[in-house]
């Protein structure tokens, strides 16, 4: 005990192995989620010859993958943020990629994407870049997460949805409709409440209670009304439905390993296309993974006065690995999960609660009936809960000048009306170099956040970009 005391520096970061236990079952829970959605996302899709992955098969992969990215995180970087495939990548993969690529041919340029991001967090490149943000932008990054998260909460929940018009784009309930009465949307009413008196009354682990007396309800609630998925009926349970049938083991299907083809979409589709595809993966992967380590450690105390924290180096380099694994199983990009922040509420702050969070998620590779039985609309509440807590670092700020007040509104409020870190970032940065630069500030501005901005400028307009190119 005294060799992982001092390995992971349990009692220095003030934490206890209990602690670090409960916060890594809590990560789990918030992020179980994935070894639905991302076979959802990935699989029934046709590539361009017409195959399609299988459901069980990425469910599989999407468990392996997230199980050793987040023990290999645990134990390099020491650090409480888990990995799991990244939403938004996967949705580029499975929407754009393939449209004109094989699923081998595809996750090639995920793997590749990860050997740029692996190299650059190499060379030192990646924390340049990292350090030259400001510490305006680095805590509107996390506050922007936070309001992220909520928002992923409210959704997930049945809470908020599209209306499918122009205006309102969003409104009360699934579609946006202004009805919030179904079952489901109370459970998490529930649960959110039922969490936020525990917090308010400092009850320790008040968020994994709340998520097992939510799940419990559920679970009762489900066998009373046997409401089922959502897709047979609009009251029904969002993603995973809490019922305890069928055998709860599964022996999972690897069978997608290695199936990835490095080289073979510039036969396909040629030079010039495989670049733009590839600097999109290294652009979104590149600022998301940046945003979300930056909102992370400040939410677990571990960022110092620059933002920057413990290993940061080796947490880059990592993080690269995310994708080339990712890539490599065909469970598309791994990376860093925001949803990590639930288990840093409930006290995690080093590497043993992604030890408990990896071996869960390679135990869901065989018991994939328990490990979905946790509804989204329960761990919705969670997501909630840790969302109003990383957004309230905005009281940081001092925005009484308007030359940091658009640039930090503009990253803290994009980042959730998009549904993307990256995009947040890239507003921000491209909002603080004008304005401040317009305020008589442009030599407090570094060079490579010059160079940054540029870029996302170029990231935004990319589809003009590749029209010009004949694409």
């Amino acid at each position: 005990m005294n060799r992982l005391d001092r390995f992971f520096e349990i009692s220095a970061r003030g934490s206890s192995v209990p602690t670090e236990i409960r916060g890594g079952v809590v990560t789990f829970i918030t992020m179980a989620y994935i070894i639905v959605l991302n076979p959802i996302i990935l699989s029934g899709i046709a590539d361009v010859t017409g195959r399609e992955l299988q459901f069980d098969q990425v469910s599989s992969v999407t468990a392996l993958a997230a199980g050793v990215m987040t023990i290999l995180f645990g134990l390099i970087s020491r650090l409480p943020f888990s990995f799991a495939a990244g939403l938004g990548l996967n949705t580029f993969v499975a929407t754009t990629l393939v449209d004109s690529l094989t699923w081998p041919e595809a996750m090639g340029l995920v793997v590749i994407n990860g050997l740029i991001i692996v190299a650059l967090a190499a060379t030192g490149l990646r924390k340049l870049v990292f350090d030259a943000v400001p510490m305006q932008l680095k805590i509107a990054i996390t506050s922007g997460i936070g309001l992220f998260i909520l928002f992923i909460g409210l959704v997930d929940a049945g809470l908020v949805g599209s209306t499918g018009e122009v205006s309102p784009p969003v409104g009360l309930g699934v579609d946006g409709g202004g009805d919030i009465t179904t079952i489901p949307t109370a459970v998490f009413v529930f649960t959110l409440l039922l969490t936020a008196v525990l917090i308010a009354r400092r009850v320790r682990g008040a968020i994994l209670i709340g998520l097992i007396a939510g799940t419990l309800v559920a679970i009762v609630v489900e066998a009373i009304w046997h409401l089922g998925s959502a897709v047979d009926n609009a009251g029904g349970w969002t993603l995973s439905v809490p019922a305890l049938e069928g055998a709860p083991f599964a022996v999972p299907d690897l069978s997608l390993v290695g199936e990835f083809s490095l080289f073979g979409s510039l036969g396909r589709i040629g030079a010039i296309a495989v670049v733009m595809f590839v600097f999109t993966l290294v652009f979104a992967n590149f600022f998301d993974a940046m945003g979300s380590f930056t909102g992370l450690a400040r939410e677990a105390g571990l960022a110092d006065d620059q933002g920057t924290f413990p290993r940061i180096r080796s947490a880059l380099i990592v993080e690269g690995a995310g994708a080339v694994v990712g890539g490599a199983t065909s469970a598309s990009s791994n990376t860093v999960f925001v949803e990590s922040g639930a288990g840093i509420e409930e006290g995690a702050r080093t590497g043993v609660a992604n030890l408990v969070t990896g071996l869960l998620f390679l135990a869901a590779m065989f018991i994939s009936p328990l490990a979905s039985i946790v509804p989204s609309e329960v761990a919705a509440a969670a997501l909630v809960v840790v969302g109003v807590m990383m957004a309230s670092h905005l009281r940081h700020i001092d925005i009484s000048e308007f030359s940091v007040a658009l640039p930090v509104v503009l990253t803290a409020a994009t980042m959730p009306f998009t549904y993307s870190i990256a995009n947040g970032i890239g507003v921000g940065f491209i909002a603080w170099v004008v304005t401040r630069s317009a305020a008589g500030k442009a030599r407090e501005i570094s060079p490579l956040l010059w160079i940054v901005a540029v870029g996302f400028l170029v990231y935004f307009v990319r589809s003009e970009v590749e029209s010009l190119l004949g694409m």
